[in-house]
């Protein structure tokens, strides 16, 4: 694993793509992020989870207090996360926000979908940092935290990121052999200390 900071409360890693963050069911889903760690971090928990295919900055606590502590600041979304992707399309306007309830697709699991009468509040900030062709690059902030929401976010406005396989169609998945989909940026509060972290990851694409 590549580590990026580490003390006696927490750790950071960078978890690669088509790695699970925390174990699955059956044997062939147990190599995953928590697993990787365990041995040398005994008790090592996650705090959240990047989906299998999503790459970047994950968040882990060494310790019950630490992960109450840390796990209480996402719940109360005092965590800053930023993301980078690569969608398929190009964006008219440089910034935007979408805001569209999301709940689990039961029948399509694991997708989820929109659903104005079901679904839990989702919100996400975008902005366009530069196109290429049929392609576009942003930096996506996330204010609610729901599961697959940038993916099903950016397919809601036409512009699903690239190797998206549950959510792109052919011609999107055919573009990129994997999600074009990085956590890039994490700041938070240490659980002991009080001081203010911002820890940065490039993606590789």
């Amino acid at each position: 694993m590549d580590i990026l900071y580490a003390d006696d409360d927490l750790l950071v890693v960078n978890k690669p793509s088509m790695l699970l963050s925390v174990p699955g069911r059956g044997e062939d889903k147990q190599d995953c992020v928590v697993s990787r760690l365990a041995s040398a971090f005994p008790g090592i928990r996650e705090v959240h989870r990047l989906d299998w295919e999503t790459s970047g900055l994950m968040l882990l606590a060494r310790h019950a207090e630490a992960h109450r502590a840390l796990s209480r600041q996402f719940a109360e979304r005092q965590v800053e996360k930023v993301y980078l992707a690569v969608v398929q399309g190009l964006l008219d306007e440089a910034s935007g926000e979408i805001a569209l309830p999301l709940r689990c697709d039961w029948p399509n699991r694991p997708r989820q979908m929109v659903d104005h009468q079901q679904g839990k509040s989702a919100l996400t900030h975008w902005q366009r940092l530069d196109c290429d062709g049929d392609r576009c690059r942003v930096l996506l902030r996330p204010v609610t935290g729901r599961s697959h929401q940038l993916r099903v976010h950016m397919m809601s406005i036409g512009h699903p990121i690239l190797g998206d396989r549950l959510y792109a169609g052919e011609q999107g998945q055919a573009m990129a052999e994997r999600l074009l989909l990085h956590a890039s940026q994490l700041a938070f509060t240490h659980p002991r200390s009080g001081q203010r972290l911002c820890l940065d990851s490039v993606p590789g694409f």
